[in-house]
């Protein structure tokens, strides 16, 4: 029982992990082209609303993130894996202090309606900079949990 309840934690910081990744890159692939488009006149409505909505759903999934990866450094302590969790935290804690003390300051000023188009082109260009750097925490993060069910489903399947 006590390794199912382990392995549901690690599936479930997993999944976290997942939905970063894939917002990060959905956010590189399909939101970032656009960005020459974008106006005083017309950004808001295609930033500031959703930026809001993931902004309120990330702030708990990281708490959610950050109990799981603890009771995955305890579960993992004495094994050669223990690193997995170890950088999925220290990932966890760098691209949310990346997220409150920089990205945020500029999520406040486009929520403000940046209304000079040369600023805005500024702060979105900084902004998507930063997101980079956040989306490549967060592609180190999933690659390590995927390394980790990896390691463990080819254990199993090793002859005995």
């Amino acid at each position: 029982m006590k390794s199912k309840l382990l392995t549901l934690n690690h599936v479930v910081l997993f999944v976290c992990a997942s939905m970063y990744l894939g917002t990060g890159w959905s956010l590189v692939l399909f939101s970032f082209p656009i960005s020459d488009q974008l106006t005083p006149d017309n950004y808001y409505l295609q930033f500031v609303p959703q930026v809001t909505a993931a902004t309120h759903f990330f702030t708990y999934m990281t708490m959610v993130m950050m109990i799981c990866a603890g009771v995955m450094i305890w579960s993992e302590w004495r094994t050669p894996q223990r690193w997995v969790p170890i950088l999925v935290l220290l990932g966890i804690l760098g691209a949310t202090g990346l997220t409150k003390w920089v990205i945020f300051p500029l999520n406040d000023e486009m929520a403000g309606h940046i209304a000079d188009a040369v600023r805005l082109k500024q702060v979105l260009g900084e902004w998507m900079n930063l997101n980079k750097v956040r989306v490549s925490i967060w592609t180190v993060q999933w690659a390590c949990m995927m390394y980790w069910f990896f390691h463990w489903a080819v254990r199993g399947r090793e002859p005995k």
